[in-house]
């Protein structure tokens, strides 16, 4: 099993690349500073989706922003979570969850996560969503 505390900034950078369409589910996100910038300006984001303590992909790498329980969910031009599109409807409200942070101590990476101890990621793009679901892995 991998340490996630002991492991360095390398370590996670050479973990496998979802499908950038691909949704994950996970108990945490790595936040990974990427070494390039993004058409805006600002530095591109990669995330490390974690389960039971053990990283296992990469989320992103094209991202300038992350969107804690989503960017209003309408899918506009390809981004969001489409919920119009998936569902036929908006809900009026996002599940309430408080979101926590620390920082691991090896590689000095930020780790995210929601009281509810599940996340749901959504696909790679320049905008980065990730949702607090109601129910533990």
């Amino acid at each position: 099993m991998v340490d996630i505390e002991k492991m360095s900034r390398r370590e996670f950078e050479s973990l496998p690349h979802r499908k950038w369409d691909e949704e994950i589910d996970c108990d945490s996100i790595i936040i990974l500073p990427s070494r390039r910038l993004h058409d805006s300006g600002y530095r591109c984001m990669d995330f490390v989706a974690v389960k039971d303590n053990e990283p296992f992909c990469l989320l992103s790498d094209c991202s300038d922003v992350i969107h804690v329980d989503g960017i209003g969910g309408y899918g506009i031009g390809g981004y969001g979570y489409h919920w119009l599109g998936k569902y036929k409807t908006v809900p009026n409200t996002a599940l309430p969850s408080g979101w926590s942070i620390d920082c691991l101590p090896k590689s000095g990476l930020l780790r995210m996560w929601p009281s509810t101890g599940r996340i749901k990621c959504g696909i790679g793009l320049a905008s980065f969503e990730v949702f607090a679901l109601e129910t533990p892995i």
